[in-house]
């Protein structure tokens, strides 16, 4: 079994746009921008073995203020940067009932199953409590990014740091633990 390292995209890999306290994605690959320490740690992160999988919600396609095209177009910037081994988008808006929209585990457990992860010694690395509560429910730890964006926090997590940075530390941690 492989160990894993499932990435929220928009506030954990690159910058997100925060208006009146809420968070939102780029719109597109020219509002872009990759967090300080981001390529040091996603290199860490993999050369200490682990798969780094971004698990994003995407819901802007179905609310039609931007296209899959677009989302993809910025997954593949991200990708051409950053070792990440594969991206699970789900682009449905949380009144879609879809199994692969976090809060719901549905994408860290496909990919679990496609890659032959053991969830157990995996981590969930997120800035809005929906990817914790994904994680947690696919029995991964769990690691917050806190921009104390003034919206709901996960109730329970595992570790609590300011960047991915912190995050990784705390993995490869454990990870020789």
């Amino acid at each position: 079994m492989r160990r894993a390292v499932f990435l929220d995209r928009d506030g954990v890999l690159n910058r997100a746009l925060v208006r009146e306290g809420k968070p939102f994605p780029p719109a597109n690959v020219a509002e872009l921008e990759l967090l300080p320490g981001v390529a040091e740690a996603t290199a860490a992160l993999h050369a200490a073995g682990f798969l780094l999988i971004v698990v994003t919600n995407q819901p802007d396609v179905a609310r039609g203020t931007t296209t899959r095209e677009e989302v993809e177009k910025i997954n593949a910037a991200l990708a051409a940067i950053l070792p990440i081994d594969e991206f699970r988008t789900c682009f449905h808006d949380a009144g879609d009932g879809c199994e692969c929209r976090k809060p719901r585990p549905g994408a860290l457990l496909a990919a679990a199953a496609t890659h032959g992860v053991d969830l157990k010694q995996s981590y969930m690395v997120g800035d809005r409590w929906g990817d914790i509560e994904a994680g947690l429910q696919a029995g991964c730890r769990t690691v917050y990014i806190d921009y104390d964006y003034k919206e709901r926090h996960p109730e329970k997590v595992d570790y609590q740091v300011k960047s991915l940075r912190e995050a990784t530390a705390i993995i490869l941690r454990g990870a020789e633990a």
